[in-house]
């Protein structure tokens, strides 16, 4: 069976993302027949409708599931893992978005679409109810940090997802400057064989 893979973009971003991009094209380098379906949703500006909106292609999809998620996006994977049990891998992930992106109230622009969107302060109540306190099971998740994150704080990551498997780069950035480096091992996690490279 081949497994299904879902990326969720950050804040900010788009399925017209380099990470997005960038594992796409590796999906598409593999072999036909191991080749995971992949999903890259544009994600809905309310945290609670982008959850239903994955929600939705979690329970259509066929298993295996496993979710990609980067920034607020390893947020709304973290969420989602937990609720249906499946493995997430989280790239710098945000671990309290609802803290985090308070500096970002009011009118933002898209970073890859220049459209605008409204960030309220429904928003982050929206957050804070998807917070997962403790994971409930580490292994399920392996998590991606890079230590000059200029964005969050890495050491939050780490010590939230401790027992999970973990990758730590000194230096780098909030983009996750070893993304590319690093995909065979992401594939492998979501449950792309070993020899489907």
């Amino acid at each position: 069976m081949r497994p299904t893979l879902i990326y969720l973009h950050g804040f900010r971003s788009s399925p017209a993302s380099a990470k997005a991009t960038q594992l796409r094209q590796a999906v598409d380098a593999l072999p036909s027949a191991m080749r995971p379906v992949l999903h890259i949703p544009d994600l809905q500006r309310s945290p609670l409708a982008a959850i239903a909106q994955v929600a939705a292609v979690i329970e259509g999809a066929a298993e295996p599931v496993a979710l990609i998620g980067s920034s607020l996006g390893g947020y709304y994977a973290t969420h989602l893992a937990e609720r249906y049990g499946t493995r997430a891998v989280c790239i710098n992930p945000a671990v309290r978005p609802y803290v985090d992106l308070q500096p970002y109230l009011g009118v933002q622009t898209n970073l890859y679409t220049g459209e605008p969107f409204d960030v309220t302060v429904a928003h982050f109540d929206e957050l804070r109810a998807l917070r997962v306190e403790q994971l409930s099971a580490p292994e399920r998740f392996f998590l991606l940090v890079e230590t000059a994150d200029e964005v969050l704080d890495y050491r939050e990551a780490v010590a939230y997802y401790a027992g999970a498997w973990q990758y730590v780069r000194g230096g780098g950035d909030h983009a996750f400057q070893d993304y590319v480096n690093q995909l065979p091992a992401i594939l492998r996690f979501a449950g792309v064989p070993a020899d489907a490279g």
